[in-house]
């Protein structure tokens, strides 16, 4: 796992709010340049519409993770695109989303104005909208193939037939041998004008939720939809947008899959919390990778989403993995560390709460496409029934409720 590279900073300078105005600066460091300035609105009032994840100072945070220049609008109302325009904004694009039934819009920034100022200015004109960053996500990486990690036997071909699996993550190489001729189909959500994204990522998680028997795939003979939310930048950076998460999620919603798959980990987002609502509204079962940064002061999202499920990493052992997060947001553990996956071109052994989240997923999908259960609650709990538990006696915030290791059921 690598940290994005930042392209704006906040970093605030209050010793606390006072009633001068003239005592609230804020010193932006944007392209090396530190740049200090006084808002017109800067008082401890009119601060609050502001998201906190904005004012964050550390370039490691995963709240400064987004692109400088965009904004996300959720249910903007009838006429924005020019009402927006006509205070120096424009929309690069507006997408109606039927499968979360809501529609999104994504907003270029006039030159000159900082992403917190942007969201405040759009948040207080159109109050009927939800405005955000436009925040980027990273996949969660860090033996043996997924079934061996568990001391399982491969799986039969036709294991998973009939299952829908969901997957938002980076590219995948469907021509690679450990997918070629299995059911996968795939979509790559990146912006016009971008490349796609990478898809070393994408292939490993790919490869463990239907590879083939002998590389090990959970469940071989499901129906995988791979969505990719990455994108390759023209200065050749790459980031997973919020933009292509929304785009990913409504296609998996529209495409009735049984449970998805998030292997990536990233900031709060208001606008993201919203369609991941909606989307558990419609029926969506959402897994996700508690995240790697190795702390408990800073939960990793989709994971820390109500209705999502929280999976870390352990080893052979059952120890926890070294760089998995903690918190009240994590529910199971499952085997993530020195797991041995296909990448475009060959294998590599990985480690991370990325290739954890797998087992789950593949689980649930099994679950509601043979059972017909469907709601997350329900599923969450027969999961804690059997559970083994581990770390601190009942659910901690290491391990959650437990290492779960059931087999997907197989038809």
């Amino acid at each position: 796992m690598t940290s994005k590279t930042v392209g704006l900073l906040l970093i605030v300078a209050i010793s606390g709010w006072s009633a001068s105005r003239s005592e609230a600066k804020i010193s932006i460091l944007e392209s090396g340049k530190i740049t200090t300035v006084k808002p017109a609105d800067a008082t401890p009032n009119n601060a609050k519409s502001i998201p906190n994840h904005l004012f964050h100072a550390d370039p490691k945070d995963p709240s400064n993770q987004f692109e400088r220049d965009q904004l996300l609008v959720a249910n903007p109302p009838p006429g924005f695109p020019a009402a927006s325009a006509g205070l120096g904004y424009q929309v690069i694009e507006q997408s109606q989303m039927e499968g979360l039934g809501l529609t999104v819009a994504v907003v270029k920034i006039p030159r000159g104005k900082t992403v917190p100022q942007a969201v405040q200015e759009l948040s207080r004109r159109f109050p009927g909208a939800l405005v955000d960053a436009n925040h980027t996500f990273e996949t969660q990486a860090r033996g043996t193939h997924a079934r061996g990690a568990m001391g399982w036997r491969n799986a039969k071909a036709s294991c998973g037939r009939g299952v829908r699996l969901g997957m938002i993550d980076s590219g995948v190489d469907g021509n690679h041998a450990a997918l070629k001729g299995q059911n996968v189909r795939f979509r790559s959500f990146h912006s016009k004008g971008q490349k796609p994204g990478p898809r070393v990522h994408g292939t490993a998680v790919a490869s463990m939720l239907v590879g083939k028997p002998r590389w090990g795939g959970l469940l071989p003979g499901a129906e995988l939809f791979a969505a990719s939310m990455f994108e390759t930048k023209k200065n050749g950076k790459k980031a997973g947008t919020g933009r292509g998460l929304l785009k990913s999620l409504n296609w998996l919603a529209k495409s009735k899959v049984h449970a998805v798959n998030l292997s990536v980990a990233g900031t709060d987002n208001k606008v993201l919390r919203f369609a991941f609502d909606k989307a558990q509204k419609r029926g969506v079962v959402l897994v996700a990778a508690a995240g790697n940064w190795g702390r408990s002061d800073k939960p990793a999202y989709p994971a820390a989403y109500k209705h999502v499920v929280a999976v870390t990493a352990v080893n052979a052992k059952k120890l926890i993995y070294s760089h998995a997060n903690s918190g009240k947001y994590i529910d199971f553990a499952a085997p993530g560390v020195r797991i041995f996956t296909a990448i475009p071109g060959g294998t590599k052994v990985m480690s991370g709460t990325s290739f954890a989240s797998p087992y789950i997923a593949a689980l649930l999908a099994s679950e509601i496409a043979y059972k017909g259960r469907r709601k997350t609650s329900t599923l969450r709990s027969a999961l804690q029934r059997k559970s083994v538990d581990l770390g601190k006696k009942g659910r901690d915030d290491v391990f959650g409720y437990g290492f779960v290791g059931i087999q997907p059921k197989c038809r």
